[in-house]
């Protein structure tokens, strides 16, 4: 019986998810692939390590996982018919693979075939896992069982520009904007991460032509999922081709505007399915390339019920491994203001972007036209993807501990939760003008901090290009918030801040965080001034 050879899986439990139902049962024969989270040693909290980058060999060293406890799994779940395909010990984790057959009598999830809205059908499971009873306290977490969506982004649309605004911003525009020093990204690698769509080389040689710009080298990479051509997308069936193409706007929206920025650089663009799964494998993929940093343009709220505590365990570990080899992740901090996408009357933040490890991008927008353009918060009625609005994420977390060093004082819109980590740290355009773009050789401008992620990716990787060679290849989030010799932080020293605007989702919560004077959570510091924040990362 279970309760004799297995135990339950602590942090595994799924909640039912309301809006899917059963519509079937998981073909026993399916085969598919996992992967086993293996324990390791503790990994620092946020405020250890922090300026300091390991070495591959030193953080091997510190904090891999044991190979006695990848054989000790290995052997155990081979019993159950179930094959090694890999094992990565710096990565803590095992990739297997097996039939749905194998996997229940391994995990006992209980899979079925489920369909909801969005998403159409997949293999889910609720409540725990259990794992062989020899191996508690070795596994971790077993990703990939479940296919349900995990990773959202906003829907693409093509927004009219209006008159009293400027044209949508061209990559010189950006740079002027936000006064980027020197530089075209030599040596430098950037990654970003995709769960869904494909990659269109003829619109990024057409971008890039278009604004005298050299294209890139960049390399599509398939994790969980294929890195699609268009062709590949066009000989899809109607609904799944529709869906494809949806997310490719966006996936080439992210390319173009590093492309734009980074001529001279390495870029890749790992692709993966977007459950939980997709998100440890393609973070495990990402980090063994050691990019200078990762554009992460997806998320869901952090308090979404569907998230398994092993799941954002494991990709915290993950995007903690990142910071502490030096990799600034960059992630949107949500299109859809206070609330993000959960309207119980209460503040919400999303995740990945709401994790310490991580470099959270809010966004702004431009008002007014000629001399007398300002720069916004991101706040386009009625503020929620569904109405066809937009507001950028902000708010303060109810996961994740504000480190110490945020010292920031920012209160919470929701009562007796006022000392979680604040996001965003950062902000720069999501809103109108928006960014000019191309997709399927047309004009397509586009934005949300979708758009702001990559566009801080480029950035901070032409400053670590810059950089002393002490300085470069640094977890940027933490020295955002220490004080030069100036005495300000280099946040307030090397941003333009934005105190005009609020977050407000509507209709719920229907209050937000206002920007002011400062550190806010609507904007975080500002915007960037390039060359200022060059200067401010050489001195700390």
């Amino acid at each position: 019986m279970a309760e004799k050879t297995h135990v339950v899986l602590s942090g595994s439990n799924r909640a039912k998810d309301a809006d899917a139902r059963k519509v079937g049962e998981a073909d026993p024969k399916q085969v598919f692939s996992v992967t086993i989270g293996l324990c390791g040693p503790k990994l620092p909290g946020p405020d250890e390590f922090v300026g300091q980058t390991l070495t591959d060999a030193e953080f091997a060293e510190k904090f891999a996982a044991s190979k006695a406890d990848a054989d000790k799994v290995a052997k155990s779940l081979r019993k159950f018919g179930l094959k090694v395909e890999s094992v990565s010990l710096v990565g803590r984790s095992m990739n297997v693979s097996g039939t749905v057959a194998a996997m229940e009598k391994a995990f006992k999830p209980g899979m079925v075939l489920m369909e909801a809205p969005g998403q159409g059908r997949f293999r889910g499971r609720q409540g725990s896992l259990h794992i062989p009873a020899e191996l508690k306290g070795i596994i971790t977490g077993v990703f990939g069982l479940d296919e349900r969506r995990m990773a959202t982004r906003k829907v693409s649309r093509k927004a009219p520009v209006k008159a009293t605004t400027p044209a949508p911003l061209t990559p010189a525009d950006l740079e002027q904007r936000y006064n980027f020093p020197p530089g075209d990204c030599a040596g430098q690698t950037i990654a970003i991460a995709e769960f869904g769509g494909g990659y269109f080389a003829d619109d990024v040689a057409a971008y890039c032509k278009g604004f005298g710009r050299p294209a890139p080298k960049i390399e599509a990479v398939g994790i969980d999922a294929p890195a699609y051509t268009m062709q590949q997308i066009l000989a899809l069936p109607a609904a799944q081709r529709k869906e494809q193409l949806d997310a490719s706007v966006e996936v080439m929206m992210d390319v173009e505007i590093i492309a734009g920025l980074c001529p001279k650089a390495d870029i890749v663009v790992y692709f993966s399915t977007f459950d939980q799964g997709g998100w440890v494998d393609l973070l495990n993929a990402a980090i063994q390339k050691k990019p200078t940093t990762l554009s992460v343009s997806w998320g869901l709220a952090e308090d979404d019920p569907e998230w398994s505590a092993n799941a954002i365990a494991a990709i915290q570990d993950r995007l903690n491994a990142a910071r502490l080899l030096g990799i600034t992740v960059c992630v949107s901090a949500g299109d859809d203001g206070s609330g993000d996408q959960i309207d119980d009357g209460k503040g919400h933040v999303d995740f990945p972007a709401s994790s310490p490890f991580a470099l959270a991008v809010g966004g702004t927008m431009l008002t007014g036209s000629g001399a007398a353009v300002k720069e916004v918060v991101w706040f386009e009625a009625p503020g929620t993807r569904s109405g066809g609005g937009g507001a950028t994420g902000g708010g303060v977390s109810v996961k994740f501990a504000r480190p110490a060093w945020q010292a920031v004082k920012i209160t919470s819109i929701n009562a007796g939760s006022s000392d979680g980590r604040v996001i965003p740290d950062i902000s720069a355009l999501a809103g109108q003008p928006f960014y000019a773009l191309t997709f399927a050789g047309k004009s397509s401008p586009n934005g949300g901090t979708s758009a702001s992620a990559p566009l801080w990716a480029a950035l901070l990787a032409r400053i670590n290009g810059n950089l002393p060679a002490g300085k470069q290849q640094r977890f940027v989030t933490p020295l955002l918030y220490q004080k030069g010799s100036n005495g300000k932080t280099v946040g307030a020293a090397a941003m333009r801040d934005i105190t005009t605007g609020t977050n407000a989702s509507s209709p719920q919560p229907g209050k937000g965080y206002k920007a002011g004077a400062g550190f806010d959570a609507a904007t975080g510091w500002g915007v960037p001034d390039g060359v200022k924040l060059q200067a401010a990362l050489a001195a700390v």
